[in-house]
């Protein structure tokens, strides 16, 4: 039984409606099933002065409507039907785009059941200040509510129901309009029915009803041309065709049908997987899929069909004889179809289109039919799309591809929009605004890509600034990588306690209403401590250790008690899942939590009483594991280290003091702990990473870039972070075998470390055996050349990339012999230690504080399919913020060495040189790291060389001879920065000046 919310009148008198229809159970028996609603007559209009609907509620829509429109002079509200929120939400969402709106039950329902990511968005408008929009309840309102007929399909049913509440409202409207004396009739607003639906319009005029379309309404407003570019392509009805749409020949093969599709990949002939887009080469892409130890290789564009980056796609793999290799050659997409035209693309006779292809097939026809079997792999086509991974992309206007650069025309034009990322096609925009959106970063989202176009089309949805404005840049990274950085907004932040920053622990023994100390332990008299890189505000962990008379130790990992204020289901706690975790830029950070938590009343900062959840340990002096115990605490950290001033403590014999003695025990702890590790086979890899110098908080300009230094400390906190998340994994296992929240890293397949082992094999002799991850640990640390000492960090380094990104999950939803992090060669592994910023630990404190007793589970922490969706997102965010991060490094690194070179200028110095390694080789140029600044580049030439891909060198002709260079040289770079053509944003460039100056070639 479905009940109103609003309760003015007692249900008593309300009508009930009744719907009979039979439903087939699981078990094939079929059932009726009733369904009553109780409708009513005092559902509010909204409408402000309604004499009809008596309502105190503020946010009203304004009496008058909107007098704004060219058709409607005496003013109106718009109605908009499911269609328009379904193509054209970014239209709706601009601040540009304001008349009072009236958003029926009715579409609110179907666009729930059409797409959860637009309801999302629809539920976030209509919540909106700033926004004019009336929720109206239409299924609940006697003279609005509708009954399904015999043979009426749902669809048909809805719009019925639209159009019945459209005329209702253009009837009960004038009720709202005082009479004016001496006048008979009194013009009052019209409410619109806006619609994409021809057939839905044309009813909507039979019953005398206003309805228009999107694009025809969007004309009549004062800010048109703005407006118009918002307008979806693939909802937009009555667009003139342009040039190339007509006479298209087919370039791409039909998608077949899904039924097809689904049946195919059930019977094993067709496979489905993400698209995956080579960074190299856009001629290249790939899919894998469960079937093959190797992904599904795709070469050519007619192969990749129309799919973009992370696309579920289904492919068909071709016949063993006709597997490939990958191509050993960068294509740049820019300098291949620098030529193309917008307008003309994939017109029948185009002489450029035709020539695209000529040189596009001349690249694919020597790409990999020369490499050896060993290193093919199976390859296939797209014949099908289950989902499309689009929406707003960051771009900027290609201006070769203008054909006016009038500011003053606004004739639309289509033009071409390069994405920053280079995993993505260029997409073909129609626009008024093209003139002036040169050299800006702007918002396009793909609408379609049609079989009979080389590109994807789609349309604008916002400008974000010049191009290389730090404000825009930032932005632009945020959105790159999908981010959530909105505000936190009102109900948000009513989740926090009402004392703000003056809320404190209440002293024990007092009154307690919030009952803190019931079955908390007091740790206040516990020396602790943190340690945390330099500047850290959000203090998640703190340590002590104690010698207990028995000799052994005592060691403790006190963790913030994020859960105590995030309570299951409240607003904050759904923004916190839905943002996953905090993301950390260069200079700024996007929190997981409002600050006032993150930062202060949840942060453990020194000498302040706070809320913790400890894991205590008594260990034996070799750092075997004698008992633990979890613990909800409040402690007061007696100081807050960086880790070089932890280390320097730690260091000094002068020092004796308890918190001093209390670092070293448990310095002394965490190598036994590493050593027990590596022992078991963990592995000990490498990344890079490197500290940027900012000028100040006010600029935040950078200044240099280094190398960063790590210290014993660094692997101090490490291993007790590791110690708390594996002794807490077990907990919460042992206690909700079905849904404990656990992290993995499955063994990667031997396969993806081929070419790592051949490459060592060849230019080292040296042998890399991934049979285990102990093994594999051993035989990388006989990876030594005592000529290069960083070889050994660089080998390190390529063999992280071989490995599989680890994960969250639920304990019921895999085997539990996948269980095991491969990485850290535990058994079982999970998250606990970080609640502030991720939110995988706020769950497993929930579940560790009901194994203890100290809190009964959520009921959502009961279900494995609950938990499995919110894993699914955290782990997207997870990823997302890390390559957000990356970004946000190397965006910086370019600004800093842009500075250094300037300044290296100015002193007389010339250009800025780095020893750099080669770690891949082209048939055109290598792939170089340098690992002083932990930047990659790519070094391209533009004369002939002679590769040799079973060996992995190149040899590049020079005035003094034949120069060779192979993977794992060292070789000097040249850097300087350029703004790069696909993220208009300065870029690191490299050049080889020795052995040989590649600019010379």
């Amino acid at each position: 039984m479905v009940e109103i919310t609003i309760r003015k009148r007692p249900q008593t008198e309300a009508v009930v409606t009744q719907r009979k229809f039979f439903k087939k159970t699981a078990r094939g028996k079929v059932v009726k099933v009733l369904r009553e609603r109780y409708l009513r007559d005092d559902v509010a209009c909204g409408i402000e002065g309604c004499r009809e609907c008596s309502t105190t509620i503020p946010e009203l829509l304004p009496f008058t409507g909107s007098l704004e429109h060219q058709l409607f002079p005496n003013g109106h509200y718009i109605l908009p039907d499911t269609n328009v929120f379904l193509a054209q939400m970014d239209l709706i969402e601009s601040s540009l785009f304001n008349p009072p709106m009236i958003l029926l039950q009715t579409v609110i329902e179907e666009v729930r059941h059409r797409s959860l990511p637009l309801y999302n968005r629809l539920k976030a408008l209509s919540k909106s200040e700033d926004k004019q929009i009336w929720v109206f309840y239409n299924e609940y309102r006697s003279e609005t509510a509708i009954i399904r007929e015999e043979a009426e399909t749902p669809n048909d049913r809805n719009d019925r129901g639209i159009r019945n509440a459209t005329a209702w409202y253009n009837t009960h409207i004038s009720l709202t309009r005082p009479p004016i004396r001496g006048q008979t009739q009194v013009p009052h607003p019209r409410v619109v029915l806006i619609t994409e639906d021809a057939a839905n319009r044309q009813k909507a005029e039979q019953s005398g009803i206003t309805s228009i379309s999107v694009r025809k309404y969007v004309e009549g407003m004062k800010n048109a041309n703005q407006l118009l570019d918002l307008l979806s392509a693939e909802g937009s009805q009555g667009i003139e065709p342009t040039k190339a749409a007509v006479g298209r020949q087919v370039l791409y093969p039909n998608y077949l049908p899904t039924s097809t599709l689904l049946a195919g990949v059930k019977a094993g002939a067709l496979h489905q997987g993400h698209f995956n887009a080579n960074q190299y080469n856009y001629l290249e892409g790939s899919v894998p899929v469960p079937a093959f130890a190797k992904p599904v290789l795709l070469v050519g564009r007619e192969n990749m069909n129309r799919a973009v980056q992370g696309d579920i796609v289904v492919v068909e793999v071709f016949a063993e004889k006709e597997w490939k290799a990958p191509a050993d050659e960068v294509v740049d997409q820019e300098a291949t179809l620098k030529n193309d035209d917008a307008e003309d693309s994939g017109e029948e006779g185009d002489e450029n289109g035709e020539e695209v292809f000529a040189k596009e097939s001349r690249v694919l026809s020597g790409s990999s039919s020369q490499k050896v079997s060993s290193e093919r792999q199976p390859t296939g086509r797209i014949v099908g799309v289950i989902k499309r991974n689009w929406r707003a992309y960051v771009c900027h206007i290609d201006s070769t591809s203008l054909t006016s650069t009038l500011t003053t025309s606004l004739s639309t034009q289509t033009v071409f929009a390069t994405p920053v990322s280079r995993l993505l096609p260029r997409i073909r925009l129609r626009t008024r605004q093209a003139p002036t959106l040169l050299n800006q970063k702007i918002l396009v989202t793909i609408d379609r890509w049609d079989s009979t176009s080389r590109y994807p089309e789609g349309h604008f949805v916002r400008a974000l600034g010049r191009v290389e404005s730090k404000e825009a840049e930032q932005e632009s990274l945020l959105l790159e990588f999908e981010v959530p950085y909105r505000p936190f907004g009102k109900a948000i932040l009513d989740c926090l306690p009402p004392e703000g920053d003056q809320w404190v622990v209440p002293p024990k023994g007092e009154l307690d209403v919030q009952n803190i100390w019931r079955d908390r332990e007091d740790l206040r008299d516990v020396i602790v401590c943190s340690i945390d890189p330099p500047n850290c505000q959000d203090i998640d962990d703190a340590l002590h250790a104690r010698l207990l008379p028995n000799g052994n130790i005592e060691a403790g990992v006190h963790i913030a008690d994020v859960s105590h204020f995030v309570l299951p289901d409240n607003p904050m706690d759904t923004e916190a899942a839905a943002r996953g975790t905090t993301v950390y830029l260069v200079d700024n950070r996007i929190d997981m939590l409002p600050s006032l938590l993150g930062t202060n009343l949840c942060s453990l900062r020194p000498f302040v009483e706070r809320l913790a959840f400890s894991s205590i340990w008594e260990l034996t002096p070799d750092a075997d594991i004698v008992s633990v115990r979890f613990t909800k605490s409040v402690i007061k950290s007696n100081a807050a280290f960086t880790y070089e001033e932890a280390q320097l403590r730690k260091d000094d014999p002068n020092l004796q003091d308890e918190l001093t003695v209390s670092i070293r025990l448990l310095n002394s702890l965490a190598i036994k702990l590493k050593e027990k590790r590596m022992a078991a086979g963990a592995l000990n890899l490498a990344s890079p990473e490197v500290k940027i110098h900012l000028d100040s908080a006010e600029s935040s300009d950078p200044i240099d870039v280094e190398q960063k230094e790590l210290r014993e400390t660094n692997s101090l906190v490490e291993e007790f972070m590791l110690l708390a998340n594996i002794s807490v994994a077990r907990q919460i296992e042992a206690s909700f075998p079905q849904t404990a929240v656990l992290r993995r890293h499955l063994p990667p397949p031997k396969s993806n470390f081929e070419k790592l082992q051949d490459i060592l094999r060849k230019t080292k002799g040296l042998s890399l055996d991934v049979s285990s991850s102990g093994a594999l640990a051993a035989s990388l640390d006989k990876c030594i050349d005592p000529s290069e000492p960083a070889f050994n960090t660089l080998v390190r380094i390529m063999a992280t990339r071989c490995m599989l990104s680890a994960e969250y999950f639920s304990s019921g939803s895999v085997a539990k012999d996948t269980f095991g992090h491969y990485g850290l060669a535990s058994e079982i592994y999970t998250h606990f230690t970080s609640p502030i910023r991720r939110y995988a630990d706020v769950l497993v404190h929930r579940q560790l504080s009901a194994a203890i007793g100290f809190t009964p589970l959520h009921a959502t922490l009961h279900s494995k399919s609950h938990v499995e969706r919110v894993l699914d997102v955290v782990n997207r965010r997870h990823r997302m913020a890390q390559m957000a991060g990356r970004a946000s490094v190397e965006f910086y690194v370019g600004l800093a060495l842009k500075g250094r070179g300037e300044a290296a200028k100015a002193r007389g110095e010339g250009e800025v040189k780095e020893e750099a390694y080669v770690i891949r080789t082209f048939r055109n140029g290598v792939g170089v790291f340098v690992s002083k600044l932990g930047i990659e580049g790519l070094v391209t030439f533009k004369r002939d060389t002679q590769f040799d891909a079973e060996n992995y060198t190149i040899t590049v002709p020079s005035a003094k001879g034949d120069v060779k260079i192979s993977v794992f040289d060292q070789v000097v770079v040249r850097i300087e920065v350029e703004k790069d053509k696909n993220t208009q944003r300065g870029k690191v460039k490299m050049t080889l000046v020795e052995p040989v100056d590649s600019s010379a070639l």
